[in-house]
């Protein structure tokens, strides 16, 4: 979909889908929270309790090499973490 780009498959993220039925995407810069429940609720049939979003600044990189420093910025991200109704559960590994 436009609105959700990855899920995230951490180990922390497990654990809180584990005990807490909260999920992680990264998600598109600038959507807000309605439409990221709607695509989750429409792209996995659940349904969702509430959603909490985080916007994270693009790391500054620097490398060197043989013509000198070379300094690049990562891209900005925006990351969402969704908690869903109890019952409900999203499985990403059933797909492979």
């Amino acid at each position: 979909m436009e609105i959700l780009i990855k899920p995230i498959i951490t180990e922390k993220m497990n654990a809180q889908s584990e005990k807490m039925n909260r999920f992680g995407f990264i998600v598109d810069i600038n959507a807000n929270k309605i439409q990221i429940k709607k695509a989750v609720e429409s792209l996995y049939n659940v349904s969702v309790d509430s959603v909490n979003t985080m916007r994270y600044a693009g790391k500054t990189k620097s490398r060197f090499t043989k013509t000198g420093v070379v300094r690049g910025r990562a891209n900005a991200f925006k990351k969402a973490v969704v908690t869903l109704i109890e019952g409900d559960t999203i499985d990403f590994y059933s797909n492979i």
